[in-house]
């Protein structure tokens, strides 16, 4: 049985029908917790067990508060939130504190929890249902991961938010089975003032990135800022014209889903 994963959020904002960034694996595990979740029915919400976050930032953890409460009644078992200790602690302190949000990881007890926290160490590997997923490196203004997602026959890597960051890329050519890169471009090349403090991605670094890459793969891109998406697709294909061998980037949009 193949591993899906749908696309329910990628753009580096929530307005109109775009979505900030969620990925369902199958229909029980989510890598981030966007505004996309909330296109979920109550049904779906409650199959979904697992969190793996990339990092801290609200665009990425909004909807967990929403999906921790939603479905209390119907879901078997607490809601597991994997990410690193670093992340954790930002969602306790700042999140899950009973002043924004109930602080359901105590909640209706500490030993039986709606929200279970489990710390993720960069490069862990936990089983999914029908393969397994990597904590792969990142570099962003705070700690983050991206993750690798493998059925067996097939891999899917995401980058999460970060900046340039040639560990990342290395880990990928390691990879024999990989199939997708998704890696996010929020700004313009002239942004790179603004990308550099924030640890963002722009087409120039896109470039410099897959120029790394020492396989043939199909380069999703996400996570552009609405108001700069026209002129940031138009620089990502002029930055990679020049590579060989040819890499033709594909705009991630919500709704898609991929087969591994």
């Amino acid at each position: 049985m193949p591993l899906t994963i749908r696309i329910l959020g990628c753009s580096g904002g929530a307005c109109g029908d775009l979505r900030s960034t969620a990925l369902l694996l199958d229909d029980s595990t989510l890598v981030d917790c966007g505004t996309g979740v909330g296109d979920l029915s109550l049904e779906e919400m409650a199959r979904i067990h697992d969190v793996f976050l990339t990092h801290s930032h609200l665009d990425h953890v909004l909807f967990l508060p929403l999906l921790s409460d939603a479905a209390l009644a119907l879901r078997d078992g607490p809601l597991t939130v994997h990410a690193l200790p670093e992340t954790l602690a930002a969602l306790k302190i700042h999140l899950f504190n009973g002043v924004l949000w109930p602080d359901y990881t105590a909640l209706p007890s500490p030993q039986s929890p709606c929200i279970r926290l489990q710390a993720l160490a960069l490069h862990e590997t936990c089983e999914l249902a029908h393969g397994r997923i990597t904590a792969l490196p990142a570099l962003h203004a705070v700690p983050a991961v991206g993750y690798l997602i493998d059925s067996g026959r097939a891999s899917f890597a995401f980058s999460g938010d970060t900046t340039d960051c040639a560990a990342f890329w290395d880990k990928l050519n390691e990879v024999e089975n990989l199939q997708y890169v998704m890696v996010e471009t929020t700004m313009r090349d002239a942004d790179s003032g603004i990308a550099e403090r924030s640890r963002h991605t722009t087409p120039a670094l896109l470039a410099r990135g897959v120029a790394r890459l020492k396989k043939a793969v199909q380069l999703l891109v996400t996570h552009i800022e609405p108001d700069k998406v026209e002129a940031v697709r138009a620089e990502i294909r002029a930055a990679l014209a020049g590579i060989t061998p040819p890499i033709v980037p594909h705009f991630v949009m919500r709704g898609e889903v991929y087969e591994l």
